[in-house]
């Protein structure tokens, strides 16, 4: 669970019934993922009680008097819980949702602050794997990749051959997960594999991933296998 320290520092409590003004009470963006649950909070005093709305539409809003409009199927306090200095928060969908929190007085005086939150699609990633680190010519590694994201899958990997020659390769739409990258190796050496990006049904991650490395050996020649000893011809 991520928690977004210093959002909000204090509220102050004023002896007028709100702060009507927006643009003043509005607190930094952070970019959150969807699946993740926030924590947030304000620093307690005593005699203050504090609720907290969450909307993700704005338009035509007046923070001081309507109510939180955001819907279950985007973000939710988590148990339902919306009240007291601390809260949490699961994000559910992509979007950009506000967050205000009230704090009140002995039901007299009242004080609010907003804050803002954009929540993106987490980037994909791959793990490579090999079923065998050793194999002879003509025969393959079982060379697998492994994602996070949302399939289909599109990679770039890269092929560094035993001459230090490097071949980059595009495979699209993969929708197995794991998935087998197809090599089969007709020369002898090391070799080694990286992807350099990946892509899913959202975006892309340019993190390079793990490398792995095969070695290839060649396979033995053929020999003669004799029924009888070649000298005393004995069995």
């Amino acid at each position: 669970m991520i928690r977004l320290k210093h959002i909000i520092f204090r509220l102050l409590l004023v002896a007028i019934p709100v702060l009507l003004a927006m643009a003043p009470a509005v607190a930094q963006t952070d970019n959150l993922f969807v699946g993740q649950t926030v924590e947030l909070s304000v620093v307690e005093i005593p005699g203050d009680t504090y609720t907290w709305e969450l909307y993700n539409e704005i338009s035509g809003v007046d923070f001081a008097t309507d109510s939180g409009n955001c819907p279950q199927s985007g973000a939710v306090f988590k148990g339902g819980i919306n009240t007291g200095p601390v809260v949490h928060i699961t994000l559910l969908n992509t979007g950009t949702y506000f967050y205000k929190v009230t704090a009140q007085r002995s039901g007299c005086t009242n004080n609010l602050k907003v804050g803002k939150i954009t929540v993106v699609h987490p980037l994909p990633t791959v793990t490579l794997s090999l079923g065998q680190a050793t194999v002879c010519t003509g025969q393959s590694p079982g060379l697998e990749v492994g994602f996070t994201g949302t399939a289909p899958f599109n990679i770039t990997y890269r092929i560094t051959k035993p001459d230090a020659i490097t071949q980059d390769i595009t495979i699209n739409n993969l929708t197995g997960n794991p998935s087998i990258i197809p090599f089969t190796p007709s020369s002898s050496g090391t070799y080694k594999f990286e992807v350099l990006s990946v892509t899913d049904a959202y975006t892309t991650n340019t993190t390079q991933s793990n490398t792995v490395t095969v070695t290839v050996n060649a396979k033995p020649g053929g020999s003669r296998i004799y029924k009888y000893d070649p000298v005393t011809k004995k069995k």
